[in-house]
Order: structure tokens, then sequence, then C-alpha cells
């Protein structure tokens, strides 16, 4: 498969929909109200705070059951940066569909309150 980006954005879509119809059935409706968004890389703002280039996923916004502030908060989402997976898959199709899975279910864990030394134990790291 080329790097076009309609064919990793279907690609990744069809992952992160049945990563989540796999997800035990108690942590289903949490997945699924929060809504992921595909980008092909990391953006001026977040490289600005600090986030290297080569980012695979980033989960932003309050972590669930996290109290709402008196501030106008981001709501939160998980960004999935796909040329940037499609690059650590060294163009590869089934390790882009794993790699997307993978940081998928990482970034899904931080919102529901996990860290990274839970996630690694889950191996998610």
């Amino acid at each position: 498969m080329k790097a076009r980006w309609p064919e990793l954005l279907r690609v990744a879509g069809e992952e992160v929909r049945g990563t989540l119809r796999r997800l035990p059935r108690a942590l289903r409706p949490h997945a699924e109200a929060l809504p992921v968004t595909y980008e092909p890389r990391p953006n001026e703002a977040i490289l600005a705070d600090g986030f290297e280039p080569d980012l695979l996923g980033l989960f932003i916004g309050k972590a669930y059951g996290e109290e709402e502030s008196g501030f106008i908060d981001v709501p939160p989402q998980i960004l999935l940066f796909l040329e940037n997976l499609w690059d650590f898959a060294n163009g590869d199709e089934a390790i882009y569909r794993e790699e997307v899975r993978t940081t998928y279910l990482h970034e899904l864990g931080h919102y529901l309150g996990l860290d990274e030394f839970d996630l690694e134990e889950r191996g998610l790291d």
C-alpha cells in the first residue's frame, strides 16, 4: 500500500472500529463516546508544547471521571498521526494496522486514567 491519505485513513478507521468491538463490554460505552481525530502529523501547536515530530498519537482533554473546571476545556479526544504511524511501520500495512491499534489503546488508556507504567504493564507502551 502506498502512503496515500485516503487509504491510511480508511485502514486506521477499520482498525479503531474493530478494536472498539473487541473491548470488554464495560469499557465500550466510554471508548465509543471518545472521538478519534486523524491527522497526518502533529501540528505546530503540539510541537510547541514539546512533543516530538514523530509522535504517533496523543490523548488531549480531561481523563474520564475528572471534574470539569470553570474554564473552557478542550473536549477529550484521541489524535492519531497517520503519516507518522505509516513511517513507523516502514510502509508495511500489517505493521501499520498493529501500530494504529496499539497507539489507539495506549491513548484510550490515558483517557481511562492509566499512566505510562500502567500502560507498559499491559504491553501498550
